[in-house]
């Protein structure tokens, strides 16, 4: 049967078939909708397209933690993971918390250190140095934790693949709880309870969780069991700015109680109670309510910047103190680093394209890209690898090479493609040192000597999977926008649809047949334009990072002619007002 192309775009720009969100049925329960609850067309379409029931369509656009918070006892090991944590409360024992070096690891960190620092435990918080440590706990490190007399160490964000580690602990005389949310191939016994929604054997069905949206249910479990033990009890909700934060940089499926996390967790943050963050939106110079896109774009990368090319442990520090003018010193070096994070990852994705263009001569894209540099930051390697895969839509791996025989990696993947899953049966056929991950996102490390033939076997073992990907590209459009059409109040609206992000997408529309009126390049990389239509209205819209992209290309090229694009609907604060504004992702030529 042919394929119905909406408005007949079958190849846009950036190579994608623009297909309808809706199709017979889903129009049908739009529909439903729209006349049960009273909601706008926009509204019901976006919540039809998301496969909101009629039924549900109510509590989607409000949805409440107490409905949605499942029981933590769901989770395999949170009943001894819970009893020891609040055995070591009761006892006052050292604790210290094993975190990651990035948001979601930063943030756990800050939950269980502000929740321990309620009840006065002595605690200390070690983040690995992401260089010479690498993720996740090491043997050494954790053997010096026990004999510095911490008898419980609690990872977050990490230690469900550290056995090693944590029975190096054990033999050290300290106890371990792992608090994590990885993917796991199997289980093992080290320590003395490991929550983890993705193990084998775990059937709650909160894979989704970041590790973060663990630890806050590890806590839920812990207050049940001490309400009649202590006088008082911490606020849990006040801590939901942070799990809300992770949630959202971690890019985990917004669905279940992860909505409800952000929901809720966007109404704590606005009431700027965490002074570190506080002190970060300052930094940031960000004059507008928070919403999603301050979190993921630009908060989570000034904390993820200490991690990746400063102090490892500045972002958990930053969220746990409460010394406005320690995190205001805080806050503003995150800040630089960021900047300079910055100019080091552009040098880095100019080295790396004009590697791959060199290597490509012509030929068609790898199934998976793989690059390297010998002078890359390890830091920067993660971004650097988002970047390319933006660009070029193929899971990517980026390696820097080191002088010590080593590679070290990160890698950002494609929608339908389990990168986390190849690395780690790089690891078991011994091609890579060690590695692992989830579906989207990967870590490795490799002998220099394998890096050429690693290249290979990750295009070898990916070449179908990725080709039927590729036929299968299309952009779902939710709906017609115009100049006349887009404005605060329809914006306002469809936000009761979030929070949106991975697993319930912002709504895409496409203005058609707009005139390029006005284009300029701003910032790095960014291309502001102005869009009319016949009746003399005009929209405001940005690009991001469209410079040398098909995309920036096509729009500077359409200068005063009459283009279709693709995209979200925003709104631009500037100098005390609030104006529509269009995230263009994509274009294509009218016909």
């Amino acid at each position: 049967m042919e394929q119905n192309f909406f408005l007949n775009v079958a190849r846009s720009v950036t190579g994608y078939a623009w297909v309808d969100a809706l199709d017979g049925f889903t129009k049908n329960n739009a529909l439903a909708i729209s006349q049960k609850y009273g909601f706008p067309d926009q509204l019901s379409c976006v919540l039809a397209a998301r496969n909101v029931d009629e039924s549900e369509a109510e509590r989607f656009i409000d949805p409440k933690l107490r409905d949605l918070l499942p029981d933590p006892l769901l989770l395999t090991d949170m009943g001894k993971a819970a009893e020891r944590i609040e055995v070591a409360i009761i006892n006052r024992e050292k604790v210290a918390i094993f975190g990651d070096y990035d948001v979601d690891g930063a943030c756990s960190t800050a939950i269980l250190a502000r929740f321990l620092r309620f009840f006065g435990i002595v605690h200390r918080i070690y983040i690995p140095d992401r260089i010479t440590e690498g993720y996740g706990p090491n043997a050494l490190a954790m053997e010096a934790l026990a004999t510095e007399g911490y008898s419980l160490i609690i990872t977050v964000d990490c230690g469900a693949n550290s056995a090693e580690a944590i029975q190096a602990a054990r033999h050290a005389g300290s106890d371990v709880v792992v608090l994590d949310h990885h993917q796991m191939d199997t289980v093992h016994s080290a320590a003395n309870a490991l929550v983890n929604p993705n193990r084998p054997d775990d059937l709650s069905d909160q894979g989704h969780l970041c590790a973060a949206g663990v630890v806050f249910l590890t806590l839920v479990q812990i207050c049940r069991q001490l309400r009649n033990q202590v006088e008082r009890l911490p606020d849990l909700l006040s801590y939901l700015d942070l799990v809300a934060l992770a949630t959202i940089c971690d890019v985990v499926p917004l669905k279940g109680v992860n909505r409800a996390f952000v929901r809720k967790g966007l109404q704590v943050a606005r009431m700027m109670n965490n002074c570190g963050l506080s002190k970060l939106v300052d930094a940031a110079k960000i004059g507008e309510p928070l919403n999603s896109f301050h979190l993921g774009y630009l908060l989570g990368p000034r904390i993820n910047a200490g991690g990746r090319i400063g102090d490892q442990a500045l972002g958990a520090r930053l969220l746990t103190i409460d010394n406005e003018v320690e995190a205001q010193v805080i806050a503003e070096k995150l800040d630089r680093l960021n900047l300079e994070r910055k100019d080091i990852e552009l040098k880095h994705i100019a080295e790396a394209e004009a590697n791959l263009i060199s290597e490509l001569e012509g030929g068609a894209l790898p199934a998976v890209i793989v690059v390297s540099g010998a002078d890359w930051h390890p830091g920067i390697v993660g971004l650097l690898s988002a970047r390319i895969k933006e660009r070029y839509q193929r899971p990517t791996i980026a390696l820097a090479v080191k002088s010590d025989g080593r590679a070290i990696g990160s890698g950002r993947s494609i929608e339908g493609y389990d990168l986390g899953s190849a690395v780690r049966r790089a690891v078991e056929i011994q091609l890579a040192i060690k590695g692992g991950g989830h579906a989207m996102a990967a870590g490795i490390t490799i002998a220099n000597e394998n890096i050429e033939l690693f290249k290979r076997w990750m295009c070898e073992q990916a070449s179908s999977q990725i080709s039927t990907l590729d036929q299968r590209k299309t952009l779902k459009i939710d709906g017609v926008l115009s100049a006349d059409s887009a404005s605060e109040e329809l914006y306002t609206l469809l936000e009761k649809a979030g929070p949106y992000g991975n697993g319930n997408p912002n709504p895409v529309f496409v203005v058609m047949n707009h005139r390029i009126i006005d284009i300029r390049e701003i910032g790095k990389g960014h291309l502001a334009l102005s869009l009319g239509n016949i009746t003399g209205r005009r929209l405001k819209a940005i690009a991001f990072r469209a410079i040398g992209s098909p995309l920036g290309d096509f729009l500077l090229e359409n200068r005063g002619s009459s283009v279709h694009v693709a995209g979200n609907l925003s709104i631009n604060h500037w100098n005390g007002t609030a104006s529509p504004q269009f995230r263009i992702i994509d274009a294509a030529v009218t016909n």
